[in-house]
């Protein structure tokens, strides 16, 4: 069902240049991911500068209503200081209507811990900052009700997934969409996971990502 996609066969080769983008069935996306065991080693959250002035600093809202304004599937009025108010929006992960921004979280697709372990700390501080405030990637950011977001916590898809069966397979290509951006590595338990879904019913699930 994928073979349109002509698939070339340097697809298990290591990441290409930044600024190269791909298109690319999971399984093969998945096998362009560096395996390589995890270390949390020196991990704090506030090595991840967060919330920072977003895309725009000139329109007054920091990264976090930046992306809920950009989520919303019925716009939320916005007073002084960026605060919101009314708006609609769909929790993917458990396929939730929410219309208090108050109660969703900004998810990191790939948790700002996780991250650390697969590489993150190798990075500069700046590095860090755009990954935490990554808005040019849709899957980087998502908006979800925060239940489902600190059900989550830093597990990555060995030990969590989505609780709608409708999210598997997209956040699955996003997670996987996120390493790659990034060039961050997995562990085995992580790739095998992903894998029992990649062979069977997210088969046909596309990953789409540019390296940065």
């Amino acid at each position: 069902a994928l073979a349109p996609l002509a698939v070339p066969a340097s697809a298990h080769a290591a990441p290409a240049a930044d600024g190269s983008a791909h298109t690319l069935p999971l399984t093969f996306a998945i096998d362009r991911i560096l395996v390589a065991d995890e270390s949390r080693t020196g991990y704090e959250r506030t090595k991840f500068k967060h919330w920072n002035a977003g895309l725009d600093p000139a329109d007054g809202c920091h990264t976090r209503n930046e992306v809920l304004l950009a989520e919303a599937t019925e716009a939320p009025s916005v007073a002084a200081g960026c605060k919101l108010s009314g708006g609609e929006w769909i929790s993917y992960y458990d396929e939730q209507e929410v219309t208090d921004p108050a109660t969703l979280d900004i998810d990191h697709m790939v948790p700002l811990a996780e991250a650390w372990d697969s590489g993150a700390s190798a990075w500069t501080a700046a590095r860090r900052e755009a990954y935490a405030n990554d808005q040019d990637a849709p899957a980087s950011l998502v908006a979800v009700t925060a239940r489902t977001n600190r059900q989550k916590a830093d597990q990555d898809p060995s030990t969590w997934m989505p609780p709608a069966p409708s999210a598997t397979c997209r956040y699955l290509g996003e997670w996987v969409a996120t390493k790659l951006r990034w060039g961050l590595s997995a562990d085995q338990a992580e790739i095998d996971a992903i894998n029992v879904y990649a062979g069977g019913p997210c088969e046909q699930q596309v990953v789409h990502y540019t390296v940065v």
